[in-house]
């Protein structure tokens, strides 16, 4: 399901070369992908991915008509399918949540927005040992790096399906320090002081 463009070892992840950053970049730049096919800039490689298959839609639908309903009014709204940016990194998200005008948040480039100001992001877990590793590891690495204050995983193959809220990012260390595990059946709820504060992830999310 996932092709790796570039693989680097693990050294190199932990102490970046800026020379390697500007060469990925500039081929992720480059990049001309069949239809159906995105590229992402993950920890020192470019990952090529296909789309989601149809229970992963469904479930990015109903997180998304659910957190637009919950955020009406306010001044950020729910995106999708565009390129979130970090010094030279590139990330497609589910959902992320960011100012209604994204041009607020331009990277300097101009191929998406700048991590500063996205609030929150939504991943929903695919099948698949490089697709559950992506989201639940490589990612959650690379949002904390860049401050993501929020980064929820909706994942059907932890268990039997558990929504995880993370909170409190620590850029340096990149981890984040506080995490609510909540099994499929119950609600998971947004802290207060959160982008979407007092949102809900439960079972007419969730359920089949």
């Amino acid at each position: 399901m996932t092709a790796l463009a570039h693989e680097v070892p693990p050294a190199v992840i932990d102490n970046p070369d800026p020379d390697l950053d500007e060469v990925l970049w500039e081929a992720w730049k480059a990049m001309d992908l069949p239809e159906g096919y995105r590229a992402e800039i993950i920890e020192g490689a470019i990952e090529v991915s296909p789309t989601g298959r149809r229970r992963h839609a469904v479930l990015v639908g109903r997180v998304r008509r659910a957190l637009e309903a919950h955020i009406a009014g306010s001044d950020v709204g729910v995106h999708q399918g565009g390129n979130v940016i970090h010094r030279r990194k590139s990330w497609i998200p589910d959902l992320f949540v960011a100012p209604l005008d994204l041009e607020e948040i331009p990277d300097e480039d101009g191929f998406g927005v700048a991590a500063h100001g996205v609030g929150m992001i939504v991943e929903v877990v695919s099948p698949g040992h490089r697709s559950t590793r992506r989201d639940r590891i490589r990612k959650r690495r690379e949002y904390a790096r860049a401050g993501i204050p929020v980064y929820v995983l909706v994942d059907d193959f932890e268990g039997d399906g558990a929504v995880v809220v993370l909170t409190s990012p620590d850029p340096a260390k990149a981890v984040y320090t506080d995490e609510h595990r909540v099994p499929y059946g119950k609600d998971a709820k947004l802290p207060d002081g959160t982008a979407a504060e007092g949102f809900v992830i439960g079972d007419a999310i969730t359920g089949v």
